[in-house]
């Protein structure tokens, strides 16, 4: 019997003596490990003292005095196990359980149990008692050992639920686990089938530790979280102290002149954005928006009245401005936790060709930092108002970028920055130029011409169309009262009344238009005004209504050097036609009046360019090509940023390109010169379905990453023939004769050029395994004439 029972419990051994391995392993884990362990200790002295002595021994041929000894070892060993089973579940129910009121509910059935049971041993059975041939036999209270057991299913249960609920499904199930069987374990119990339910109550005990495990390690990750967040909000203080600090400081330098107040912290967000355009860490990139916010503190050493003096500096000041870089150096050396913040303020004025201050350092000698910082201040001190001058527009700012590269700038940080300038929309015409469906909110009271109107609307050959209405304002005559249209051309789209206050915006106005049919020529070649005949399409034939308000109708569209508007107002149906003065300045029309309030303006543009033949012409065409040799494809004339280019050229092994070019006269910026487009498509044309350009290389040097899989090393070198930027734009004003060298190695392909001291050279390397590739020449107001290729015996043959 002894073996048997031994063999019953042998599974329940092992289950505790893994319970108490892992707790061992997992005494990291603060759980009331201590508690569970003396539990597990407490089922192990039940397991071993009922198979020692609770056993039916056969007293039948014992004496009467050995056989009542066996009995009573028998009833002592039942009466304590009986004892510790709800002891057990006592010490569980009050690990789980904090609630006072739920703890009270789990030790009054456990004092019962162990009292009824208890008495037992001193000679009253009411619970239990073994007879004389050590048979066992339940009395009235044997089944309150089953009170704390149901209490503990009901526990069980009800947290199982609560974790469900609550969306913890994973100690859900393990609950249930633990439920289902000691609901297993109970029956077997009370069907008086016990072999099996010290291995249930083990089982029990060590899902029980699993739960109460996963219960402690998610307070634990709870706690972690809720101190990292603490340490974070701690550290998130401290480091918004520190850009407090710093911005005050910077701003305390900046204050000390009215015309630089802010300069410090644009410079610091000028440079972030450099960096992280150059593909910069996060971290690194508020290093260096630190380090820039502090570049200038060596100017609280600098006298004021030299920081706020209007006109030239002498000698010895300029020597003294030329100090703060050393002055900010030693400042911020004493922070030795950011060294990086020292560095920024005394290298920022170094120059890439070594002709800067104070040390004289060249090209990558010069900290990334302050390579980074010098590009970010030249931009913000070009555009920004000084003391002896206006901010500088935003092109001649671009334009002084694209000059310093590789002598004043980094070359990569200073493309960086001009990249950025360009994919800035409040600086780019496109967004002006377009002005499709666009709706003036509000209304407009036009005093005088000038006074205010709409913002530029662009003419283009996609045809615009202008609705408004018009009234009176009461203040002058009704025949004085108009709506008046100014055509006119400028850099920002806006009117810009008295054109020698607003060369810098390069304000040109081609004519005033009133809506009675007047008509004020300005730069333009010829005017004329047709009449519109009875079939024409104007929807509305602008009658005033009862309360005076006059609904108008305007459409604009241009063929290059040729605008046409026209006009439906107060029953007047007339066009405009005006030659231009050239063919690469904008257009654009506002809507303006005089003693008038202007409502309801809405634009529309259409989706098709109107063609061409639909405009009337009244001037000769303005050709930049005309009599022009023709060399092997056809002369273009590219009016603005790659409106036109030339056929697509097969791109082998080797080839020669020659061409002709000049820019227009209207041209002032370096860039408005020819463009070399490598690029493929379906039908080898710029044009075609499926154009991809692996690289854009302009005469001036300024080229762009490609979005396709290809390599680009391109290479810019100033000969003694440079005579500097503005002798360049001149001379290709003059006319450059261009000869274009290509060698292609299979997907490598090398390009050689120069133009009056500018060589580039390239080296394009396409990785998608493109066959077809072609050479087509663009640009931006210049004219591309006489256009021969030359190829080897070798690439004709190819081709």
């Amino acid at each position: 019997m002894l073996t048997s029972y031994l063999t019953y419990n042998f599974i329940t051994l092992m289950i505790l003596l893994a319970l108490i391995s892992m707790m061992y392993v997992n005494k990291d884990v603060k759980i009331p490990a201590t508690s569970l362990f003396i539990v597990s200790i407490g089922l192990l002295l039940i397991v071993t003292v009922a198979g020692v002595f609770d056993t039916s021994y056969d007293v039948s041929a014992m004496l009467p005095e050995e056989a009542a000894r066996v009995v009573a070892v028998r009833t002592w060993a039942s009466a304590i196990g009986y004892i510790l089973r709800p002891c057990i579940i006592l010490a569980e129910l009050l690990i789980m359980l904090r609630g006072r009121k739920y703890r009270m509910l789990c030790v009054i059935p456990a004092l019962l149990n162990a009292v009824v049971y208890s008495a037992t041993l001193i000679g009253h059975p009411i619970a239990f008692f073994i007879d004389a041939n050590n048979a066992w036999h339940g009395l009235t209270f044997s089944k309150t050992v089953y009170i704390t057991t149901f209490l503990y299913l009901l526990i069980l249960l009800y947290c199982s639920l609560n974790s469900f609920y609550t969306g913890d499904r994973k100690k859900s199930l393990i609950l249930i686990l633990v439920f289902t069987q000691a609901v297993l374990g109970g029956l077997f119990e009370y069907n008086g089938i016990s072999e099996h339910t010290n291995t249930i109550t083990a089982l029990c005990l060590l899902e029980f530790y699993i739960y109460l495990a996963t219960v402690y390690r998610q307070e634990l990750k709870r706690k972690l979280d809720d101190y990292v967040s603490e340490v974070e909000a701690a550290g998130g203080k401290l480091k918004n102290l520190t850009t407090e600090v710093m911005e005050a400081l910077a701003g305390a330098i900046d204050a000390k002149d009215t015309y630089t107040n802010g300069h410090s912290r644009r410079v610091a967000e000028y440079s972030r954005k450099i960096a992280e355009a150059a593909g910069k860490s996060a971290e690194d990139c508020e290093k260096i928006y630190f380090t820039a916010l502090l570049h200038d503190v060596g100017k609280i050493g600098v006298p004021i009245e030299i920081l706020t003096k209007k006109g030239r500096l002498t000698t010895e000041e300029y020597e003294q401005i030329k100090q703060h870089p050393v002055i900010g150096s030693q400042i911020l050396s004493t922070i030795s936790d950011h060294p990086w913040l020292s560095i920024g303020a005394h290298y920022h004025h170094e120059r890439y060709n070594g002709k800067g201050y104070p040390d004289g350092l060249k090209g990558e000698t010069i900290p990334e930092i302050a390579r980074i910082i010098a590009v970010a201040d030249a931009y913000d001190a070009m555009t920004s108002n000084r003391s002896y001058r206006d901010a500088i527009p935003q092109h001649v700012v671009r334009e002084e970028l694209v000059k310093g590269i590789g002598t004043q700038f980094d070359p990569f940080f200073a493309r960086t920055m001009i990249r950025l300038i360009d994919l800035d929309t409040e600086y780019r015409m496109k967004e002006s130029i377009s002005g499709a469906n666009a709706v003036f909110s509000g209304s407009i009271h036009c005093e005088s011409i000038y006074h205010d109107c709409t913002g530029g609307i662009g003419i283009t050959k996609k045809r615009t169309k202008i609705i408004f209405s018009g009234r009176p304002d009461g203040s002058a005559p009704e025949e004085e009262s108009l709506p008046v249209l100014i055509v006119y051309d400028s850099l920002d789209g806006n009117v810009h009344p008295g054109q020698e206050n607003n060369k810098d915006l390069m304000y040109l106005e081609y004519a005033r238009i009133r809506l009675d049919g007047q008509l004020t020529e300005g730069n333009i070649r010829k005017s004329e005004i047709r009449s519109f005949p009875a079939e024409a399409e104007i929807e509305d034939d602008g009658a005033a209504n009862a309360d005076g308000l006059r609904h108008c109708r305007v459409e604009a569209v241009r063929n290059r050097d040729h605008v046409l508007i026209t006009v439906s107002c107060r029953k007047a149906k007339y066009g405009v036609v005006l030659a231009l003065p050239d063919t690469s300045r904008y257009a654009f029309i506002s809507v303006g009046g005089e003693h008038v309030d202007l409502s309801n303006i809405v634009v529309e543009v259409d989706d098709d360019e109107t063609d061409s033949d639909a405009l009337p012409r009244i001037a000769e065409e303005l050709s930049y090509i005309k009599d022009c040799p023709v060399g092997d494809i056809p002369n273009v004339e590219v009016d603005g940023p790659r409106l036109a280019s030339t056929r697509g050229i097969p791109i082998s092994s080797s080839m020669t390109v020659t061409f002709h070019s000049f820019s227009y006269p209207t041209a002032r910026l370096v860039w408005h010169c020819p463009y070399f487009s490598i690029f493929t498509s379906d039908n080898g044309q710029p044009d075609g379905e499926r154009f991809r350009e692996f690289l854009l290389l302009k005469l001036d040097g300024e080229n762009w990453e490609s979005e396709e899989d290809v390599d680009n090393a391109v290479t810019i070198d100033q000969t003694e023939d440079f005579e500097g930027w503005n002798a360049w734009m001149e001379k290709n004003k003059q006319g450059l004769d261009c000869t274009l060298k290509i060698i292609r190695d299979d997907n490598r392909i090398m390009m050689q050029t120069e133009s009056f001291g500018v060589a580039l050279n390239s080296v394009t390397t396409i990785n998608d395994g493109t066959k077809d590739v072609y050479l087509a020449i663009t640009g931006d107001q210049c004219a591309i004439t006489d256009i021969r290729i030359t190829r080897s015996a070798h690439s004709a043959s190819e081709n």
